[in-house]
């Protein structure tokens, strides 16, 4: 795959806090060869739109911020548009063999609130089966209307996450959601085996190490495994965290690079050149990250048993239109086998002198 990722990747949209009227700005750029559908409304009757592009016979459907505080895979989204936007062989081929419908906001009024949930304050992913909700209502619709040969189902994870028993942050994860309680591989569930695979040895020409996949634990209410027992191959998504990354400007190219791949290995009707057992080597997502770990944290406060460790996490805030990371004391204890995106060992010298100069983590600890 040849592109110029600062050329087509949408400047106007970047950070955390993405929401509706972000995507509204961006929709009116869009050419009028890329119909736009309204596809119904949210709780509080904000529009959720599509975007159709291409004209193949592979048809696709792409649902990004269904959960409202999730908007890495947005941002990855609409640089996708921009790259098919343009007129290299690989957005032609993709757009003569594939068509797309592309829900770019899913959850505007989580968006909006910078939520999990929706304005009812249910999880859409939750949803699929009793659908009490507007906004799983329009999904299931256009599923239903669309009839698409594959789904993906785009969110955001965690910074918690490892791969396997490494110290690499996830910084992308995959799933091909079950189909049963058993995970039994069906014809389907095979070829989203097949899809990540072929996007697993993509990303690890950029960001060996930090691809993992996700847990395949089986839940008849989330959407993916809902539209996987509906015989069609549906990815799951997670966008995660790179170093120093924070506002997922990274994590967003290696997004795109993931679904552009897809696309490229649909259109060239090779997915059988995948061989389904190698998604089983990519390792399991661990829950091993802090994102700051403050080893022997009994040489500043000694009422913490001698080798203690802290481990803090990040709460992700809304304050007036920015997203601000405050940090909360999670655990403090022995913490083997855990990592820090940041990490003091405060045996060290410039780990101590430096940790003195972070008063919000130090406050926490003391």
């Amino acid at each position: 795959m040849q592109f110029n990722y600062d050329e087509i990747k949408e400047e106007t949209i970047q950070g955390r806090y993405v929401t509706h009227k972000e995507i509204e700005g961006f929709l009116k750029t869009v050419p009028g060869i890329f119909p736009i559908h309204l596809e119904g409304e949210s709780v509080k009757g904000v529009s959720i739109k599509s975007m159709v592009l291409g004209s193949g016979d592979f048809k696709i459907l792409m649902w990004s911020q269904m959960h409202g505080n999730e908007s890495t895979t947005t941002k990855a989204v609409l640089d996708l548009i921009n790259f098919l936007k343009g007129n290299s062989e690989l957005a032609t081929l993709i757009l003569q063999s594939c068509t797309l419908k592309i829900i770019p906001m899913l959850n505007p009024d989580g968006a909006m609130a910078y939520t999990r949930v929706n304005a009812n304050e249910v999880d859409l992913n939750r949803d699929a089966q009793e659908r009490t909700q507007p906004e799983s209502l329009v999904l299931r619709k256009v599923f239903d209307e669309f009839k698409p040969d594959f789904c993906f189902n785009l969110h955001d994870q965690r910074t918690i996450f490892n791969v396997g028993e490494t110290a690499q942050p996830a910084t992308v994860s995959f799933l091909a959601p079950a189909h049963d309680a058993k995970r039994s591989i069906s014809t389907t569930r095979g070829v989203s085996m097949q899809l990540i695979v072929a996007m697993n040895q993509e990303l690890q020409k950029y960001i060996p190490g930090q691809i993992g996949r996700y847990d395949d634990g089986f839940n008849s209410n989330c959407v993916g495994d809902t539209f996987q027992m509906l015989n069609t191959p549906t990815i799951l998504f997670e966008s995660g965290h790179f170093p120093g990354d924070y506002e997922r400007e990274q994590t967003r190219k290696y997004i795109f690079i993931s679904i552009l791949k897809a696309l490229e290995v649909i259109s060239n009707k090779s997915i059988g050149q995948y061989a389904q057992d190698d998604y089983f080597k990519i390792p399991d997502n661990n829950k091993n990250f802090y994102d700051v770990l403050i080893q022997n944290v009994h040489l500043i406060n000694p009422k913490y048993t001698p080798g203690s460790s802290a481990g803090i996490l990040y709460v992700e805030t809304l304050v007036d239109g920015d997203i601000e990371f405050r940090p909360k004391l999670e655990e403090v204890g022995e913490l083997k086998g855990k990592y820090g995106h940041t990490t003091y060992n405060l045996l060290k010298t410039k780990d101590l002198d430096a940790l003195r100069l972070e008063t919000n983590f130090l406050n926490l600890v003391n």
